[in-house]
């Protein structure tokens, strides 16, 4: 079948989509959705659920993965390659950016004040964001129960993502074979909006169809070429530094640890930010402590999937250990060795995995998984969301050791006052007015810039 859009007008839409792709996950999904799904129909619902729920069993970002997913789907390799690429690209030059700011002026006005403005905008986007998943994920009380009790797994317990989504996955095994009627309303429900979906592209212009995305046969030929291909792009930098660089080289060091994280890195950046901290300070003394809090403050009002914070920990890793070279140009090589080796293993995985997972798209056992899934996904954004939330308006947030619970409980002498008024004005810009996240990120910068300056002026 002939494919009705150009690689050029997929080009300018991945462009658009990578420029958009602020506020975690569950924002990034969000745009992806409101352009591809809504607003360009060149994937349908149940396809953009389907690949989502496949992207969230995966280690790494899920956006990133789910864009190259929806780019292989459309033009094959080189479309995956340019989706996953572009989304990753404009976050990686902004982190790489602020980066050096940070390790040559970390004090400086203007980054700590692009901190101060855009946390609270971000809060905002994210609850929008959640809401428009969650519409369209949620559609029974079915799904509403697996969705409040992944919730409650991972917030009130910490009960790891890989276990929640297993859990799910069997849940709906389960469910499917000896309850097909829990599915019943989700089924209808989703009916439904095929149907309306279905009426809507009626007013959309010819040129702008609704794509039959068709996935070439799964091969094991296929996948070992695959496997050949990008198993050979992930290790040869670390074997060429293990060969030519000192046992003590920093370089070999990032390349071995961050392939390790990118194998373990179930759930995205949140998951994994206590391990990669604790290596990161305790273990190679890389970054001081809060340091990497400041990298994810970076990497959530920055473009680009949240796990780039391990961009900012190869930069001073590298920085602080240079060897014989200069320290900027060395924290410029370690900040790319941990970028590839963070995200070659994402492209691996979905041109792998995709033929086979597309290949199962019509089996009612794995529709019923995959729905659990996508239901629980729901949870674990929303125990994102709360956590980022807290984090942005308490400066002290607490997470008790005791008995079996291990949520986090902010410390209301902690309230930022700015910080809440700036949230609930970026809540009304969101909610009220439909602005879009670009508006809603510069009027709260601009309204951090101002407040601080006026701080700054009335000590």
């Amino acid at each position: 079948m002939t494919n009705p859009v150009s690689f050029k007008d997929a080009f300018a839409v991945w462009c658009r989509v990578a420029g958009q792709s602020f506020g975690g996950p569950a924002g990034q999904i969000a745009v992806m959705h409101r352009i591809l799904v809504d607003e360009k129909k060149w994937i349908d619902e149940t396809g953009f659920l389907h690949a989502l729920s496949y992207c969230m069993l995966l280690p790494g970002p899920e956006a990133q993965q789910l864009a190259t997913y929806i780019g292989w789907l459309m033009h094959r390799t080189r479309g995956g390659l340019m989706a996953g690429i572009l989304f990753v690209l404009p976050g990686f030059v902004t982190m790489m950016v602020l980066s050096i700011i940070y390790a040559l002026w970390q004090e400086t006005f203007f980054i700590t004040a692009l901190f101060f403005g855009m946390k609270p905008a971000v809060v905002a986007i994210i609850a929008e964001s959640l809401i428009r998943i969650a519409r369209r994920v949620l559609r029974s009380r079915y799904s509403w129960l697996i969705a409040g009790c992944s919730f409650l797994a991972v917030f009130l317990f910490a009960i790891p993502f890989p276990f929640v989504v297993a859990a799910a996955a069997l849940i709906g095994l389960i469910s499917e074979r000896f309850f097909p009627d829990w599915f019943a309303s989700a089924q209808a429900s989703q009916a439904e909006s095929s149907k309306q979906a279905a009426h809507s592209s009626q007013a959309v212009p010819e040129s702008n169809p609704r794509l039959e995305l068709y996935a070439p046969a799964p091969t094991w030929s296929r996948a070992l070429r695959v496997s050949a291909v990008f198993l050979t792009l992930w290790w040869l930098p670390i074997l060429l530094l293990a060969y030519f660089a000192p046992d003590d080289s920093v370089f070999l060091k990032e390349g071995l640890f961050f392939s390790k994280t990118a194998v373990v890195t179930f759930g995205g950046a949140y998951a994994v930010l206590a391990y990669i901290a604790q290596q990161a300070v305790d273990n190679y003394r890389w970054l001081k402590p809060g340091e990497m809090l400041d990298g994810l403050g970076m990497a959530e009002t920055t473009p680009g999937p949240l796990i780039m914070v391990v961009q900012f920990v190869g930069f001073l890793g590298a920085y602080r250990n240079p060897g014989n070279l200069d320290p900027l140009l060395a924290g410029i090589l370690g900040a790319c060795l941990t970028t590839w080796v963070t995200f070659v293993p994402c492209f691996y995985w979905i041109f792998l995995g995709a033929p086979f997972v597309e290949r199962m798209r019509r089996s009612r056992t794995v529709r019923g998984m995959l729905t659990s899934i996508s239901a629980a996904v729901a949870g674990v954004i929303l125990n994102i969301t709360l956590w980022f939330a807290m984090n942005t308006l308490f400066s002290q947030v607490q997470v008790p050791e005791n008995g079996w619970f291990r949520f986090p409980v902010p410390i209301l002498e902690s309230l930022s006052l700015p910080a809440l008024a700036m949230t609930t004005i970026a809540s009304v810009i969101v909610f009220w007015y439909k602005r879009g996240i670009g508006w809603t990120l510069l009027i709260c910068c601009a309204l951090g810039i101002l407040f601080l300056q006026a701080e700054r002026f009335l000590r």
